[in-house]
C-alpha cells in the first residue's frame, strides 16, 4: 500500500492527514479554484434542516461542518486526525469536535437527523462499512450528503487528467508535507464512479438515492434518506 496506489492502511491515512493539515485548506482552494466552499454550502443546503442534529464525518479542518452550522444544524464533526481537528476547533469553537473513526462511530444508533461527508469517504479502508455506520447513526427520515471528487467524461477528461494527475502533485511537493498529494489522483482513480457509489448507498440501506454532478463532472454530490 503506497501513496501512488491510492491505498493506505488507516494508520497511514491518519499520519498523512496529520502531515498535510497545515496546507490542507490552501491546497483545497488551489485544486478547486476556490469552488470547494460553494460545493460545501450546496451539500449543507441539500442535507441539513434548521434544528437538525448533524454529523459531519471525516470533517478535516471543519469547513463543511461550519457550512452545516450556517444551514441551521447543531453539528458534531468527527475525524481521526488530531492535527486536522486542531484547526477545526479554531474555526468553530461552538461545534462539537470528536476524534474518531468513520468505520466505528462512537455514537448510539439513531443519534442524528443528518450526516455529511466531504472529500473523505474515498479515504476509508472499507467504504461499505462506512456507509453502514452512517446509516446506523441516522434517525428515521434522516438525510445524508456525500461530496466527493470523481472522474469526468467527455471534453473535461483530458484537462482533469493533466490537472489532478500532474499539476496537483507537483504543487503539493512545493508545500510542507505536500508530497502526500501524489495520493490524491490515485485515490480518485480507485474510487467507485457515481452510479456505483449510489448503488453502494442503496445496499447500505439508504433510499431515494441520487446524485448531482458539479463543475462539469469533476465532483459529485450524492444524497439519500433513511425510511
Amino acid at each position: 500500500m503506497t501513496l501512488e496506489t491510492g491505498r493506505l492502511p488507516a494508520s497511514g491515512v491518519e499520519s498523512m492527514f496529520d502531515r498535510i493539515a497545515p496546507v490542507y485548506d490552501a491546497m483545497n482552494r488551489v485544486m478547486t479554484a476556490g469552488l470547494d466552499q460553494r460545493w460545501r454550502r450546496l451539500t449543507a443546503a441539500a442535507t441539513v434542516r434548521p434544528g437538525d442534529e448533524v454529523l459531519d464525518g471525516c470533517c478535516g479542518t471543519g469547513d463543511l461542518a461550519v457550512a452545516c452550522t450556517r444551514a441551521g444544524g447543531r453539528v458534531t464533526g468527527l475525524d481521526f486526525s488530531e492535527r486536522m481537528l486542531e484547526r477545526a476547533r479554531r474555526k468553530a469553537p461552538d461545534v462539537t469536535w470528536v476524534r474518531g473513526d468513520l468505520l466505528q462511530l462512537p455514537f448510539e444508533t439513531a443519534s442524528f437527523d443528518a450526516a455529511t461527508v466531504g472529500f473523505g469517504v474515498r479515504n476509508v479502508d472499507d467504504l461499505q462499512q462506512a456507509l453502514r455506520e452512517l446509516r446506523r447513526v441516522l434517525r428515521t427520515d434522516g438525510r445524508i450528503g456525500i461530496l466527493e471528487i470523481t472522474r469526468p467524461r467527455g471534453i473535461l477528461a483530458p484537462f482533469y487528467k493533466l490537472w489532478f494527475d500532474v499539476a496537483v502533485p507537483l504543487i503539493g511537493k512545493l508545500l510542507p508535507g505536500g508530497s502526500a498529494y501524489t495520493y490524491l489522483p490515485a485515490s480518485v482513480r480507485r474510487f467507485p464512479p457515481p452510479d456505483d457509489l449510489a448503488e453502494l448507498m442503496r445496499e447500505a440501506g439508504f433510499r431515494d438515492v441520487g446524485y448531482r454532478l458539479l463543475a462539469g463532472g469533476i465532483v459529485a454530490l450524492h444524497t439519500g434518506a433513511v425510511r
